[in-house]
């Protein structure tokens, strides 16, 4: 039963996360381009890494995983192993998500918040709070 909890904490995850992503990647794709499509002159070599540039500030590279156990060990009976995690996924500009799972005995929840401008608007748990710290470093 835990395990079937856990699968579905985790397709929930990956769900919320797709949503999240999605119109992201759709903005961001771009075909490649051809040889003979590559400018001559190094202005025109400059405007193409401006706008690389540009394109790469909105993908999501800052990210970082803090892992914890959510409860005592006296609740949880000696069963540790830090199973509970967020995961903070943020472009340069601090847009993005933070996740979270949380794993008891008895079930797993998950928990998906946005994140703009490296701040969100419903409160983050300290845990929450280390994962966009350690993803804004």
């Amino acid at each position: 039963m835990n395990t079937a909890l856990s699968v579905l904490a985790l397709l929930v995850a990956l769900t919320a996360l797709a949503l999240e992503l999605l119109p992201r990647w759709r903005r961001s794709r771009r075909p490649v381009a051809d040889v003979t499509d590559l400018p001559e002159d190094a202005l025109g070599l400059r405007h193409e890494v401006a706008a690389l540039r540009a394109e790469a500030a909105t993908s999501l590279r800052n990210l970082a995983v803090v892992r914890y156990d959510a409860f005592d060990s006296d609740q949880m009976r000696g069963s540790g192993g830090q199973l509970s995690w967020s995961l903070a996924l943020l472009d340069d500009h601090g847009d993005g998500t933070v996740i979270t799972s949380i794993h008891s005995r008895a079930e797993a929840r998950t928990y998906a918040k946005s994140i703009e401008g490296w701040r969100c608007q419903q409160p983050l748990s300290p845990e929450e709070a280390e994962a966009l710290a350690q993803a804004r470093s």
